[in-house]
């Protein structure tokens, strides 16, 4: 990679610190988590809820090493189910951690929800860098000087970083001025890890990533899944896992007229878990009924609801 300014000031000593991705649902915090790692690790669809976990993803870097934490979409709970409060814990919890907070907002878009998560973050005393994302959407690029002249002036951010997530724009950038921000010597993780969580855990995730893609209405909110059988062998991974939903009529629906739906989404998960595994996928997928699970902290603890210890 050919130097920059920045790589010159600080080839000196590796920078390297934990950098947590906050904002409200679907602003595109998984999609970059993704492009910078060059490599799918979070899912992603267009729905709230896609995003459940705290997600590490380890990015080495010429000139250090960058912890990112993706995180639930913080949201207002009208209903204050167990399942919404460990959305919101998940993500309170991964500012807390953090060396650097990226606070992601889409273009053109700044509300209440916005105000209340810089205050929140605002109270964590830690630096801020404001990303301005899906810059591709405007449909003029000069309607975006305005938005970053209002905004700017709400909070002491270390910097003002306009991107776009999905296309890729100004992400490398982001990456070099980020380390920027982050001590010196900071980081500690091997070179080769990628992330915090077990492979069985991302195939969970995997699986549930068509369902939250091809369904629509409150299904996708009242799925859960959990691998009941994983085994790696040599040139396979055979995995046996159980999707779980509140009612009958959501079984019925998950399922589809003689089993279309389930078939269809078993092919995309196991397309998904082959990518990551690289090696060969066999899946075998049940549907059961547990009435209330979004409210039963025992069961949200079996989905790993909490960051890794």
């Amino acid at each position: 990679m050919e130097k920059t300014a920045l790589t010159d000031e600080i080839s000196d000593s590796r920078r390297g610190g934990s950098v947590a991705i906050i904002g409200r649902p679907n602003v595109g915090k998984s999609t970059l988590l993704n492009r910078l790692l060059g490599q799918k690790l979070a899912i992603t669809a267009a729905k709230p809820q896609t995003t459940r976990h705290r997600l590490l993803g380890i990015i080495d870097h010429p000139v250090g090493q960058v912890a990112l934490l993706d995180t639930p979409g913080i949201h207002e709970m009208r209903k204050a189910r167990a399942l919404n409060q460990a959305l919101n814990r998940a993500a309170m919890s991964a500012m807390a951690e953090a060396d650097l907070e990226w606070f992601m907002v889409a273009a053109g878009r700044w509300g209440e929800a916005e105000d209340r998560i810089l205050s929140a973050l605002a109270q964590e005393g830690r630096p801020i860098m404001l990303l301005i994302n899906k810059i591709d959407r405007l449909p003029r690029r000069e309607d975006l000087f305005p938005f970053l002249q209002e905004i700017g002036a709400k909070h002491d951010f270390v910097e003002i970083f306009p991107i776009s997530a999905l296309k890729g724009a100004n992400v490398d950038r982001l990456l070099e001025r980020t380390l920027s921000h982050l001590p010196e010597n900071g980081a500690c993780w091997p070179q080769d890890q990628l992330t915090d969580r077990s492979l069985r855990f991302l195939c969970a995730e995997f699986i549930r990533e068509p369902v939250m893609r091809q369904l629509g209405e409150e299904v996708p909110y009242a799925v859960a899944v959990t691998i009941d059988h994983f085994e790696e062998r040599a040139d396979l991974v055979d995995i046996e896992a159980t999707l779980w939903v509140e009612r009958g009529g959501q079984k019925a629906i998950l399922i589809g007229k003689g089993g279309s739906r389930m078939k269809a989404i078993g092919i995309q998960a196991r397309r998904n878990i082959e990518s990551l595994v690289d090696r060969k996928a066999f899946l075998q997928l049940w549907v059961k009924v547990r009435p209330g699970w979004q409210d039963d902290p025992r069961f949200l603890h079996k989905l790993e609801m909490d960051a890794p210890k």
